[in-house]
């Protein structure tokens, strides 16, 4: 390597070392390096927006890669949006390689969206990504969701009826993207608040993009911040928030141990025909078990990316509890039909039932 690059790779490793000098932005490091310490294995990816808390964690993930010489790759989503996404793209890209951070711009194809704008814009990034993912070989995708984040979800999923997993399956620091799937989502930052990854954007790079649907109140997750900011003035904290999903986690920590029971213990998979036969024992179990259980099994079989629609689960566990009950019926890119005491699950295009051998406990 020429002198001069030795030279500019010096300055720009003691820019990020010399912002670690600062208390409060090394508390935070430290605390993102042991959670992402053991589950990086071939490197990441860093999804980029542009606000202050990707900003933030762009810096964290920068800092990593520097210290750990690991393979650390920054992706910028253009959703094509609004009129400035483009032009607000190139400009992070460019802030970007002033401090040596290489990046690339993914360009969602445009499409006019009028409902469900930011589910949208979610899953088309993630596509991408994962794309690109495949591509460099890596497993691990890294998001700036924090616990203000968390605690929006919460609400969110709360007005939106969900149970118990639902509740808390945010809270979570590493998921599956998709579930036949080997790409993961790590949210490292997921017990940061907001106002100190604020602190290190403002600290560090010192720019971000400001997204204009933060402010729009015809998007629920606006409505529901507001609300969090209102109750926050009445005495609530975010710290007594996460106290309570830490008890829930508890709680559906041991729900989760009874459905895995439940499905070794009263299953079993047809590896020939991909068919998952369950025992009379299997919807014998209390309510959540069992509603848990054969959405699970439902989306094994069917190989959805998520769960089947929980009131047309619960349907149709009721009609299987039925004693007389022995048509044919279909969710979720699944057939099942219940004989005698068993019920029978094959996925939709490949029924078989005469090829149902070599079984395995599911």
């Amino acid at each position: 390597m020429k002198k001069k690059n030795l030279s500019v790779k010096k300055k720009i490793h003691n820019f990020y070392s010399k912002k670690l000098d600062d208390p409060r932005i090394k508390s935070i490091y430290l605390n993102f390096k042991k959670k992402i310490s053991s589950h990086i294995t071939k490197g990441f990816c860093v999804a980029v927006s542009g606000g202050v808390d990707s900003m933030a964690l762009t810096f964290l993930a920068k800092c990593y890669s520097i210290e750990n010489k690991t393979k650390c790759y920054f992706f910028i989503v253009d959703h094509k949006l609004r009129k400035n996404s483009s032009n607000e793209a190139k400009y992070v890209k460019k802030k970007l390689k002033s401090f040596k951070i290489s990046s690339n711009i993914l360009t969602v194809k445009k499409e006019k969206v009028s409902t469900n704008i930011q589910s949208f814009a979610r899953d088309n990034r993630y596509k991408l990504i994962i794309k690109k993912t495949l591509i460099k070989k890596i497993d691990m995708i890294l998001t700036a969701h924090h616990m203000d984040d968390l605690i929006e979800n919460f609400f969110i999923r709360l007005l939106r009826g969900s149970g118990l997993k639902g509740l808390i399956s945010f809270s979570n620091i590493k998921s599956k993207i998709k579930f036949d799937d080997k790409i993961y989502i790590l949210r490292p930052l997921i017990d940061i608040t907001k106002k100190d990854l604020a602190y290190i954007s403002k600290n560090t790079f010192n720019f971000n993009v400001i997204d204009p649907s933060n402010y729009d109140e015809k998007f629920l997750r606006v409505k529901v911040r507001k609300l969090i900011s209102n109750l926050q003035n009445d005495g609530l904290t975010l710290n007594k928030l996460k106290l309570s999903l830490n008890n829930l986690s508890k709680s559906n920590y041991a729900v989760d141990y009874y459905v895995k029971k439940n499905i070794r213990d009263n299953s079993y998979y047809l590896k020939l025909s991909k068919t998952i036969i369950l025992k009379n024992d299997f919807l014998k179990q209390p309510d959540e078990i069992v509603f848990r259980s054969f959405s699970e099994v439902i989306q094994k079989v069917g190989k959805k990316n998520t769960l089947a629609r929980g009131a047309k689960v619960e349907n149709l566990i009721k009609y299987l509890k039925s004693i007389n009950n022995y048509s044919k019926k279909t969710l979720s890119g699944c057939i099942i039909q219940k004989i005698e005491n068993s019920v029978i699950i094959s996925p939709e295009k490949r029924q078989n039932t005469s090829k149902l051998a070599q079984i395995d406990t599911c």
